[in-house]
């Protein structure tokens, strides 16, 4: 097991926007394709579609009921970060008690399925904010749903290296399918 927050070998990503981040998955897909992407974490490719998808899902259809409410300490001091944290963006291996393997929706399958569900959970988070509160940030605005999300998809695709097909042919070994930094 990796352990993701020693990890130095992620891509440096800033989403900007929703259509930034259908870019890389478009370049991601790409590469997954001609079995050209390196892992630098735990999960595979779709673990980390799915887990994506999951949490923008989530915050519209509700969350886990094995979601603990983090402690009243940590939600006041996020609040308080709130803009910075979505600003700066998420450390990788935070972990969330009682979630099995550190946090939910990271379920392995089908790339294409997982890429399906992103883009559909992306869609709708484009056309319409959460009407669930943030269990950690609380209630946030449509804009700050979207750079909450763009920062979390920022943390787990910068575990997946979409390569060069030199580089690629290189390192067979390494070709997808690749992993993310697991946890959130």
């Amino acid at each position: 097991m990796i352990h993701t927050p020693s990890v130095t070998d992620r891509r440096r990503l800033r989403f900007a926007s929703l259509d930034d981040l259908r870019a890389d998955l478009d370049t991601l897909e790409d590469a997954f394709y001609d079995g050209a992407v390196r892992p630098a974490g735990n999960w595979t490719p779709a673990q980390v579609l799915n887990h994506l998808a999951a949490f923008i899902n989530f915050a519209y259809d509700g969350y886990p009921p094995q979601l603990p409410t983090p402690h009243f300490l940590i939600r006041a001091v996020a609040r308080l970060l709130g803009s910075k944290l979505l600003d700066k963006g998420f450390p990788p291996g935070i972990r969330m008690a009682g979630a099995p393997g550190g946090t939910f929706g990271a379920d392995d399958g089908p790339f294409e399925d997982a890429l399906i569900r992103l883009r559909a959970a992306i869609d709708r988070l484009e056309a319409t904010a959460p009407v669930i509160p943030n269990p950690v940030l609380g209630f946030l605005s449509h804009h700050d749903w979207i750079r909450a999300h763009l920062r979390h998809a920022e943390l787990h695709l910068s575990f997946l290296h979409p390569q060069h097909h030199e580089d690629a042919d290189s390192n067979h070994d390494h070709a997808a399918p690749a992993d993310d930094g697991g946890g959130d």
